[in-house]
């Protein structure tokens, strides 16, 4: 369904007191429904809005709060659900209403005669005194038959990266990291943090293909053990006056801490 009638009085009510980065966060998620015909869960509506930064992930989970509602794990707006089965309803009339019109049409033409809604037949009929123009011959393209390229760049299918798994992480980090600050509370915030690094992670792995939910958790593995070697990370590097530092979870997924701790500055023991 690529339209839809927007009511702009009725959406200025809804929305009024939304701030900019709220207002682009609604609108391309309702699109987003419009255009493929469902409805997202959190990490769909993430990605289908292409949020990335702290701010743009909390002003689409209040959008998804405020406006939709929450059934088994999918955020559902019933106006955009009822506006996607009229469509479907008046689709399925319309095309019904076509085949019995030209049905009666064809039922009426009982002489042979070719009307101009008719087709022209499939055989190359030579024109009346006139020669046969020679024609080129046609080629029969099997399957095993390699086609030249035409000069367009072939588009290249757009990669499924895996969902973000929260708890397969949490999990990851206390079985692999037991010494460190265990995980009590799991808020928007942290959550929001993981997801983006997720994200980050999956893209560039997939990179060199596509990228299984095993692949990211065995890579996760590994960042969680690379983080259990540094002595300064896991609080056995004794500092003068200070007491040691020792990592948790939210402030390892912090952009700036993930980059150093994956670029290797905490281990310089």
């Amino acid at each position: 369904m690529h339209y839809f009638k927007k009511n702009i009085g009725d959406y200025a009510k809804k929305t009024g007191r939304l701030s900019m980065l709220q207002h682009g966060a609604y609108t391309l998620l309702i699109d987003s429904c419009y255009d493929r015909e469902r409805f997202p869960t959190l990490d769909d509506a993430i990605e289908w809005t292409w949020a990335s930064s702290k701010e743009e992930i909390e002003a689409v989970e209040f959008i998804l709060r405020r406006f939709f509602v929450l059934e088994d794990g999918v955020y559902v707006q019933s106006r955009i659900r009822e506006e996607i089965a009229e469509y479907h309803a008046k689709a399925t009339t319309n095309k019904r209403i076509a085949e019995e019109r030209e049905a009666k049409r064809k039922s009426k033409d009982t002489t042979g005669t070719r009307t101009v809604h008719d087709s022209l037949p499939s055989v190359n009929e030579a024109p009346p005194n006139h020669k046969p123009i020679n024609q080129e011959p046609s080629i029969t393209v099997s399957k095993d038959t390699v086609c030249p390229p035409t000069g367009e760049p072939e588009e290249k299918p757009k990669l499924k990266l895996p969902g973000c798994d929260h708890k397969g992480i949490l999990a990851l980090y206390h079985e692999t990291l037991p010494n460190l600050p265990q995980v009590e509370i799991w808020n928007d915030t942290r959550a929001g943090y993981l997801r983006q690094r997720w994200r980050e992670v999956a893209l560039d792995l997939s990179k060199d293909g596509a990228v299984t939910h095993a692949d990211m958790l065995a890579w996760w593995k590994k960042f969680f053990e690379h983080i259990g070697s540094s002595k300064f990370l896991t609080g056995k590097k004794q500092q003068k006056d200070k007491p040691s530092f020792l990592a948790d979870l939210e402030w390892v997924i912090k952009p700036t801490n993930f980059a150093k701790i994956i670029e290797g500055k905490y281990h310089r023991e």
